[in-house]
């Protein structure tokens, strides 16, 4: 939801097919269908849960086409829709996740190897690959951009090689910074997990401790 009262999200229908929809603060709904969506049983269209629609009324997400393979999306406002993968041969799955107001638009992609990278796709469509150093490179590691805020700070995590995430920030100027929350656990499937960076450069999430127990967390600009 964003600060204008529209909503946008997803609906399964009776034949499992998702399709994205968008609801105006007066009530108005309209679904919506990437191009190359697939109709089959569990394809269709998704917008992204955390960050899928800015204060324009732009959506991002990804969709399933019918070899159930995922592509990333860029839905206007206007209802025009960009779709795009990530760079390189054998990419198996794009997913957009944040988008700002100038149409710049970042998420993640699988490359063939297993290997997850991030990316920022500019609003002319040239896509930048985001790989923070000591991400780890063995199967479903990486680099994980959640967030990115109209001033284009960008929020997210990486897992190193032991399987442990870690927050990290990217600035325009492409100074990353890496963070913990207090307390986050280094243990396979712990650590620090952002999910939002707001206006100011705060950035909130979730943290998982030694115990597996999940806290959530808000570091300011000058803590990260």
């Amino acid at each position: 939801m964003n600060a204008a009262g529209e909503i946008a999200g997803i609906i399964i229908d009776a034949t499992n097919i998702w399709h994205g929809f968008v609801r105006t603060p007066d009530g108005e709904f309209t679904t919506f269908e990437a191009p190359g969506a697939g109709t089959g049983p569990f394809q269709g269209t998704w917008v992204n849960f955390q960050e899928g629609l800015n204060g324009q009324g732009t959506a991002t997400g990804w969709y399933v086409d019918k070899n159930y393979t995922d592509h990333g999306y860029m839905r206007r406002a206007d209802g025009k829709i960009a779709t795009f993968d990530g760079p390189g041969e054998g990419v198996q799955y794009t997913a957009g996740l944040s988008t700002t107001w100038q149409g710049a638009t970042v998420g993640i992609y699988l490359d063939a190897g297993n290997l997850y990278h991030g990316f920022l796709r500019w609003p002319n469509g040239k896509i930048t690959t985001i790989d923070v150093p000591g991400a780890g490179t063995g199967a479903y590691e990486g680099t994980f951009p959640e967030a990115m805020n109209d001033e284009g700070i960008i929020a997210g995590n990486y897992i190193d090689t032991n399987g442990a995430n870690h927050g990290f920030v990217l600035t325009p100027d492409g100074r990353i910074t890496k963070f913990d929350a207090p307390g986050a656990g280094t243990g396979s499937g712990q650590g620090t997990v952002p999910y939002y960076v707001g206006d100011t450069g705060a950035v909130t999430g979730f943290f998982i401790d030694s115990s597996g127990v999940s806290h959530g967390f808000l570091a300011k600009p000058g803590n990260w």
